[in-house]
């Protein structure tokens, strides 16, 4: 396939081109050229998506993927440039596009966020600060966009928690990291509560098997295929990281108290009984999203212990630089104390 990457050189998209050139794809990539020193040898069309789409006129691939799409101005405005110059486009979407994650098991037909036609226009390509306000909605607007002006070419990934060396969002880097450098680690919530995520690396393979099929549609994209536990998750770090950290789980109604972030000081927790959202009810959903339609469409992931190795083999290149999620230790620290003298009151 001649392919051409929206993006391209940062987690996903790094991995989509590698997957890509690996299986002996033609790709081309559109981006800033921030980081075109990785993939030297690949073409690189260097423009801004939102100012720069005359770049693209006298290109023609089978297939575009887009993964650095945020806003319906933006998927409309590349769609429509790309419309006649590609095949089949993938969109990067979000499991973040539902109205909310209260039912368990929803699927694609869940009904998704939306914004009024006004905040559409005033939001524009939009700023870090209302991309990250309106995510859900923008996403959900977006595949809208796309579907517009490429009715039936469209596929919608709508991608759960992404992981995978090279995730600088550090949200499941944070517990390997946290577990292998063993002592008393706070657990959050049940034990027994469902994590999804999906190694960044199977994604891309599945994409690149969908994109040469020309499916389209919507897809629940995360994993695993078989339900884990926060408590199983979490003993597979330990045993790979041949961790002695000592697992404490303290009940969400004592970590609310203590002002414990769900998801960002704590990854992988939403709170089950109390509602992120005044006046909704709890997501109790937020790690059951129905994933049945990707794997009758062959999705496939790796063992969750190759992620955390490699994972842990990244963490190595790393310096101890601020990260961007999960709880201070000193914090971690006072909370576990708090909790441990709760228990003995």
């Amino acid at each position: 396939m001649k392919i051409l990457v929206i993006g391209g050189t940062r987690f996903l998209g790094r991995f989509i081109v590698e997957e890509a050139l690996k299986q002996g794809h033609e790709v081309t990539l559109f981006n800033r050229g921030n980081h075109n020193d990785l993939f030297p040898h690949v073409e690189c069309i260097i423009g801004d998506r939102n100012k720069d789409l005359t770049l693209l006129e006298t290109g023609k691939w089978d297939v575009a993927i887009d993964t650095c799409g945020f806003t319906p101005l933006a998927l409309s405005e590349i769609t429509k440039a790309l419309a006649d110059k590609v095949d089949h486009y993938t969109f990067i979407s979000s499991i973040s596009v539902y109205k909310d994650w209260i039912p368990t098991g929803l699927d694609e037909t869940y009904p998704v966020q939306t914004l009024t036609d006004e905040q559409v226009a005033e939001i524009g390509y939009g700023t870090s600060e209302q991309i990250n306000q309106h995510y859900g909605a923008l996403k959900a607007l977006s595949e809208t966009a796309a579907e517009e002006n490429m009715p039936g070419k469209v596929l919608h990934v709508r991608s759960g928690l992404l992981v995978g060396p090279y995730d600088y969002s550090d949200r499941f880097t944070y517990w390997i990291k946290r577990v292998a450098e063993g002592g008393e680690v706070l657990a959050p919530g049940r034990k027994e509560r469902n994590v999804q995520f999906i190694d960044a690396r199977d994604m891309a393979i599945w994409i690149l098997k969908m994109a040469d099929e020309k499916v389209t549609g919507e897809f629940n994209v995360t994993g695993p295929i078989t339900p884990l536990t926060m408590e199983e998750f979490l003993s597979r770090c330990k045993t790979v990281s041949d961790s002695k950290a000592e697992l404490v789980w303290v009940d969400e109604n004592f970590l609310l108290q203590s002002k414990v972030a769900p998801w960002t000081e704590m990854p992988l927790w939403i709170p089950e009984e109390h509602p992120l959202v005044e006046g909704q009810e709890p997501w109790r959903g937020a790690s059951s999203i129905n994933i049945e339609k990707a794997i009758q469409n062959r999705l496939m992931v790796r063992p969750i212990e190759e992620t955390i190795t490699d994972i842990l083999e990244w963490e190595t290149t790393r310096s101890e630089e601020e990260r961007k999620a999960g709880i201070h230790r000193e914090k971690e620290k006072e909370v576990l104390e708090a909790w441990k003298a709760n228990q003995l009151a």
